[in-house]
């Protein structure tokens, strides 16, 4: 009997030593540069999903690797007890990009969505004059915010919700992509309707065009705060700085989420944004992180922004995205229902009768040279770091294929 190869023996030793709350594909990354990985055994592969999004600036960017290295040599954590020289720098970077006067820094996404959730409910019993505890929230079904108790709370995902309650109540979830039913929803304690620009989780599900404008309309109509978590489709992966954009000024919304690239890969950061009218509800005490705005987050977070605006990735993102739904949009309609995305965050969708799953399909392109992630049973997300090269796309393209019509 042969004996267990290094990625078999690595994988047998999380399965026994992790718990088993994530289903990953059967490859073990040693190293990675730019938009490339290569596994214990030195097969290289395409990074087609970027860790959701976080590697936005590729692997180890040079630029945001030197900020943290310099950053690590000087401080890296005092707690918000103290000031640090790095986070404002950081912040007045981020809002001037993003035309905000303040931002609240944190550190995962779930917790800079909590951030706006609570954002909402103070703003709407300080300023709205709804009475305590009738705060009342609206979300989009198919949503994913995250995984807290809150956030499990409206999440239409058994996976994300059986077993997890009692529930935080005070929310309404409506169909997406739908103003009426927003509307309609609305009621006196409404104080905030958090919607994703694009839905990323549930496989890639862009909204209809205006929808973002008159979401933004009706909440200001009705005096609700809009809630755009942009912590996946944000900081030029749809082919815009925030997917918002796409639909110009009238899209802006009242707080924005944002996390994973913020990060430029390196570091854990995120952050919610807001007008200060809004953001001034809180009050020291009242909502903060141990880490949140630490000088090491900021440091990383200063380079990561540079990095994107320097090296032109949103256009980048909005060319190289055009070619991939292009080349692939005659892939054949009995196994292929939908592709769609916008700039380099897009999905294939199976036909329910194609013949195999999308997790099927994920393994017969990692086999490939091509890491992706099914999600939802017949769907492959597709989201590379944006500086990939064009001659990698377009050999991503020509493996798609092939791998669609082996199996």
């Amino acid at each position: 009997m042969s004996s267990p190869s290094r990625t078999q023996e690595i994988i047998a030793l999380t399965e026994k030593v992790s718990a088993h709350n994530y289903h990953p594909l059967p490859v073990v990354i040693e190293r990675a540069e730019r938009e490339w990985v290569w596994d214990v055994d030195d097969k290289r592969y395409l990074d087609c999903l970027s860790a959701y999004s976080a590697v936005n600036q590729g692997h180890r960017h040079p630029r945001i690797v030197a900020a943290a290295v310099e950053q690590l040599g000087r401080v890296t954590l005092t707690s918000r007890a103290f000031h640090n020289d790095r986070m404002g720098e950081f912040l007045a970077k981020l809002t001037k990009l993003a035309g905000y006067d303040m931002a609240l820094p944190m550190n995962s996404g779930a917790e800079a969505v909590e951030t706006a959730l609570k954002l909402a409910r103070k703003w709407g019993v300080q300023v709205k004059g709804v009475p305590a505890e009738r705060a009342h929230i609206v979300v989009a079904a198919g949503n994913f915010h995250g995984r807290t108790v809150t956030i499990c709370s409206f999440s239409c995902d058994p996976d994300c919700r059986d077993d997890y309650g009692p529930f935080t109540p005070g929310f309404t979830v409506v169909p997406y992509g739908d103003a009426a039913a927003l509307e309609a929803a609305i009621r006196p304690e409404t104080v905030g309707f958090l919607v994703e620009p694009i839905q990323g989780e549930a496989g890639v599900v862009v909204p209809p065009a205006g929808y973002l404008a008159e979401v933004v309309r009706l909440c200001r109509a009705r005096g609700v705060l809009s809630m755009f978590d942009e912590i996946q489709t944000g900081l030029a992966r749809t082919g815009k700085l925030f997917c918002w954009q796409h639909e110009g000024p009238a899209a802006r919304p009242d707080v924005l989420v944002l996390g994973k690239a913020l990060g430029g890969g390196v570091y854990p950061v995120s952050a919610c944004l807001a007008d200060a009218p809004v953001m001034s509800v809180f009050k020291p005490g009242q909502h903060g992180s141990t880490f949140g705005g630490n000088p090491l987050a900021a440091a990383v977070g200063i380079a990561a922004l540079d990095v994107l605006i320097d090296e032109g990735l949103a256009e980048r993102s909005a060319r190289l995205g055009e070619i991939f739904r292009g080349e692939l949009a005659s892939l054949p309609a009995a196994r292929v229902k939908e592709v769609r995305g916008k700039g380099l965050l897009n999905a294939v969708e199976l036909t329910p009768d194609a013949g195999f799953t999308g997790r099927q399909l994920s393994l017969e392109l990692m086999r490939r040279g091509i890491l992706a992630k099914d999600t939802h049973g017949q769907t492959v997300r597709f989201a590379p770091p944006l500086v990939m090269e064009e001659e990698s796309l377009r050999w991503a393209l020509t493996q798609i294929r092939a791998a669609l019509l082996a199996l």
